[in-house]
């Protein structure tokens, strides 16, 4: 603990808890947002089917992937309580947050033998996939006032979310190239499977291994954790017990609650969107040829973490100007007319603007949120506690977002209309951020 509090502020801290970022961060964009989703869609068409045949019954792939999801999330908001009761009182929540990186990398490496005939065991890698990511991130962010001052913790998670845009625009780019012309990296048609969807298998390996080894450098250089006083009864349930005992201080904490509820709010709708994006621009944009369609969606989920790193960055320095609160405000306006715009989505040249547009409120919105909650937090030592609780009210928004997302469209019939929903969680969440600093109760 000496050794933490000693280097704490100190740059080398922040730039290692910061690199985490560019290490995970490929996972969130070419298997979560561009190529994953574009792979999956592709087995179906090459098989010329819809559906498959899973645990007795026959459903559509659309709908499998998202409950295959929903489940993922419903079990990450399950044991990230479960994994901080633990490591409060080990003292180490480093060997979690390697244990849940290794287990995100592997299973993306085990997506290469995703294939119909092997469905399983590709729900399987695509299920742990998501569970590695969100958890270890989860326990990433918890380090944040660990290791960063107030003064510091707005700039150093967006260079974290920058740094995280930069590294998985690299890979993707790379894995775009592989895609497009994968006679050049000697990937050819063989045992009945095309070029291009070999390639992508191959993206998947390499998001597994670049994970694995740039995180060494963040594991080389973050403490262990904070260690809890105290008796060490029902540790797998002090999870929850903290999670309860967090609830409890969020009494007092009138600006914290209040906070935390419009965060609730606002982030169902940003990562239902981070989730179905690419799913919305296959299914709603007119695309000519499969290839244009694989090319466009690609270079949409480009634009947006190029023009993202930009928005962070900007972000930052409004919240300095103009404070956290209403720079939160001002971006969840914008949010409710880029939900509008897409309603009206035809042409590829619309996604290709409305892919920009949210590249400046996506990265912003998530690095901000963060710190800001961060900053509202009481003085403790038991960060983890903290941000498992915001880890899981996020989650639990990503169940309830996606499911109403999906229940909007087949109700309604149209993805369209779901935006529309979506924005009136942007607009609640805007006049919730204006009580966060209003006095009283």
């Amino acid at each position: 603990m000496a050794r933490a509090l000693a280097l704490k502020g100190s740059k080398k801290l922040l730039n290692a808890w910061a690199f985490y970022d560019w290490a995970n961060s490929v996972y969130s964009l070419v298997i979560s947002s561009a190529v994953f989703p574009i792979f999956y869609g592709a087995l179906f068409r090459v098989a010329e089917i819809e559906k498959v045949t899973i645990f007795g019954g026959e459903i559509a792939r659309a709908p499998l992937i998202s409950y295959v999801t929903s489940l993922a999330f419903v079990f990450i908001a399950i044991v990230t309580p479960l994994i901080s009761g633990i490591a409060d009182y080990l003292g180490n929540k480093k060997i979690f947050l390697k244990f849940f990186c290794y287990l995100g990398a592997l299973s993306c490496i085990g997506l290469y033998w995703f294939s119909l005939e092997n469905i399983y065991f590709g729900l399987a890698c695509y299920f742990f996939g998501l569970v590695g990511f969100w958890v270890s991130f989860a326990i990433n962010n918890s380090y944040l006032p660990d290791i960063a001052f107030p003064e510091q913790q707005d700039g150093i998670s967006a260079k974290g979310f920058s740094l995280g845009y930069i590294g998985s625009v690299i890979l993707l780019v790379f894995n775009l190239a592989m895609v497009m012309q994968p006679a050049v990296f000697g990937i050819t048609d063989s045992g009945g499977e095309v070029a291009e969807i070999k390639a992508m298998k191959y993206s998947f390996i390499s998001v597994g291994v670049w994970w694995i080894l740039f995180s060494q450098y963040t594991f080389m250089h973050l403490p262990k954790g904070y260690k809890r006083e105290g008796a060490r009864t029902n540790i797998v349930l002090n999870g929850f017990k903290e999670l309860q005992s967090v609830w409890k201080q969020l009494g007092t904490e009138t600006r914290l609650k209040r906070y935390l509820g419009a965060f609730f709010v606002y982030s169902m709708a940003v990562q239902t969107i981070m989730l179905i994006a690419t799913y919305f621009g296959e299914e709603e944009i007119s695309w000519g040829t499969d290839s244009e369609r694989t090319t466009g969606l690609i270079i949409s989920i480009l634009v947006i973490q190029i023009v993202a790193i930009f928005g962070a960055t900007v972000t930052a320095f409004a919240s300095k100007a103009y404070g956290n609160i209403r720079t939160l405000i001002f971006i969840n306006v914008i949010w409710i007319l880029l939900c509008v715009y897409a309603y009206f989505l035809q042409t590829p040249m619309d996604f290709y603007i409305a892919a920009g547009l949210v590249g400046v409120v996506m990265g912003g919105i998530q690095a901000l949120s963060r710190s800001t909650y961060s900053k509202f937090l009481p003085e403790t030592t038991d960060t983890t506690s903290f941000f498992s609780f915001y880890d899981v009210a996020e989650k639990i928004g990503i169940v309830i977002g996606t499911f109403l997302y999906g229940a909007v469209a087949q109700l309604t019939g149209s993805m369209r209309n779901s935006t529309i929903f979506l924005g009136l969680f942007f607009l609640v969440g805007a006049f919730l951020l204006v009580r966060v600093n209003k006095k009283g109760k």
